[in-house]
């Protein structure tokens, strides 16, 4: 089963370009049906065009709803957004986005890309990560499906711990967007099940074990 799926974006859209390099791979059995800019000076747009993906600029939370329905997205992919946007019907519960922070630990709002780093850093934690949620009511405060802990080495600066929590985001995001995919009720509403799909590790917390 391939799944339209719609990207919300604001920059540079590194995660984006890591969910197009996943689906040319084979890795994630998608197609992109439209990318959502908040603003149109989103670099992102470019490599949209590029990629021959359809665009729109919108920011207006019922526009942005309209939108995704129009182009039929099954599921929806948050990859830097930087507006707060709470699905509402058929939508709720397929609006997935992915945080820098073992959540609920340095989330809501302000709470951000590097504003997270830093703050892992003053705070001393010794163990950060990153976390995929559904995207329902307030910043960050969805359901979470999925976590990947990232260690913080002593002597680590804001740029090496934003390259290993990014390391980790480009692996996990794909494999839980594939194993919502492939979750037999992804299409009607989420149960806390995720399938366990190829390149699943053990300490991609949220998965089982076993293979369903």
């Amino acid at each position: 089963m391939t799944a339209r799926l719609g990207i919300l974006l604001s920059g540079s859209g590194s995660t984006y370009a890591n969910i197009v390099s996943q689906i040319e791979k084979k890795a994630l059995k998608a197609e992109i049906a439209i990318v959502i800019a908040s603003r149109p000076s989103a670099k992102a747009l470019v490599k949209a065009q590029e990629w021959n993906h359809k665009t729109a600029v919108l920011s207006d939370q019922n526009e942005i709803q309209q939108s995704l329905e129009a182009h039929r997205c099954d599921l929806v992919a948050m990859c830097g957004f930087m507006r707060r946007y709470d699905p509402k019907g058929p939508l709720k519960g397929k609006v997935l986005n992915v945080h820098p922070s073992l959540l609920p630990a340095f989330g809501g709002q302000g709470f951000y890309g590097d504003r997270v780093h830093q703050a892992v850093l003053d705070k001393g934690t010794r163990v950060t990560g990153c976390s995929v949620h559904l995207v329902a009511g307030d910043y960050d405060t969805g359901p979470l499906l999925a976590q990947r802990p990232v260690p913080v080495h002593q002597g680590d600066s804001l740029d090496d711990l934003r390259d290993r929590v990014q390391a980790a985001e480009r692996h996990l995001y794909p494999l839980v967007i594939q194993s919502l995919i492939e979750s037999p009720d992804y299409r009607s509403t989420h149960n806390g099940f995720l399938a366990r799909v190829p390149g699943c590790e053990e300490w991609d917390l949220g998965f089982g074990s076993e293979t369903p």
